[in-house]
């Protein structure tokens, strides 16, 4: 599978990516009016978006060398200048991935002039406000998803909604979102299939998924729950999605999030 991936992008749109003019279109979030949106699935296709989008995740320990584009299958050069895009300040690149009864997560590149940084929300169109699943500008803030929650979505495009299909593209764009404490043995070889599905080098792939995977965040211990006021805790184990405790959302809402997150659903609130 190494082999096809640099040909199949390189020499075409990406399977599962939705087609998009040349001209930037402008997205619309309800509740997200930092800045000009556009879209940015066709970067996708481009060299040099998986090496900006994986590379910060890859850092190596002491005596480990440091990770280069070409585990990508990209150079410095394509590197560089994709960079440029999806920093550009009168355009952010937002990425969508949707998936079960309507929701989206959704990959936003805030490009203010001071405050650079991504944005990761869960948004659906019958709901007021975007959520926040995480931010990074530097730090992490916000829960994050679990390796469920990850792979789940990835596996479950809502196809009728513009935004990436293809399952292999929407897991490495959620994949920074990791926040789990133990890993199911299944996952290296599934983020390295990944990998190299989206054109990096066959050399690579286990060293890269292991860094991106070794470099996660704790999962989420401690939340305050919207839904019952007071601070809850998720056992190891916990099939409930620690970001449904996290996020600001009605009861009606949150029953629905974990339907389509294929999670177990809240505890009733206490009398």
């Amino acid at each position: 599978m190494g082999p096809a991936g640099p040909a199949r992008r390189r020499a075409g749109r990406l399977p599962g990516v939705s087609a998009v003019p040349e001209r930037l279109w402008s997205v619309l979030i309800k509740g997200y009016g930092l800045g000009p949106l556009v879209v940015g699935e066709r970067l996708l296709e481009r060299a040099g978006f998986w090496s900006n989008h994986l590379l910060p995740w890859c850092r190596c320990a002491p005596g480990e060398v440091r990770a280069v584009p070409e585990w990508f299958g990209d150079d410095g050069a394509d590197t560089d200048a994709l960079s440029e895009v999806l920093l550009e300040e009168r355009a952010w690149p937002t990425f969508r991935v949707p998936f079960g009864g309507g929701h989206s997560a959704v990959v936003v590149h805030r490009n203010l002039l001071g405050d650079y940084g991504v944005d990761y929300l869960r948004t659906h169109p019958d709901w007021p406000r975007a959520e926040d699943l995480s931010s990074y500008d530097g730090d992490w803030s916000g829960p994050g998803l679990s390796w469920h929650d990850i792979v789940h979505i990835a596996e479950t495009p809502d196809l009728a909604a513009p935004g990436v299909h293809d399952t292999e593209a929407r897991l490495l764009l959620l994949l920074p979102l990791l926040a789990e404490d133990e890993l199911p043995p299944e996952a290296s070889a599934r983020v390295s299939a990944a990998l190299a599905d989206v054109g990096a080098s066959e050399g690579s792939v286990q060293e890269a998924a292991g860094r991106l995977l070794r470099n996660r965040r704790p999962k989420a211990r401690r939340a305050e729950s919207p839904l019952s006021g007071g601070s809850c805790h998720i056992g190891p184990g916990s099939d409930e999605s620690a970001v449904l405790w996290a996020l600001g959302l009605t009861r009606s809402q949150s029953d629905a999030l974990a339907g389509a997150l294929g999670s177990g659903l809240l505890p009733a609130s206490p009398q």
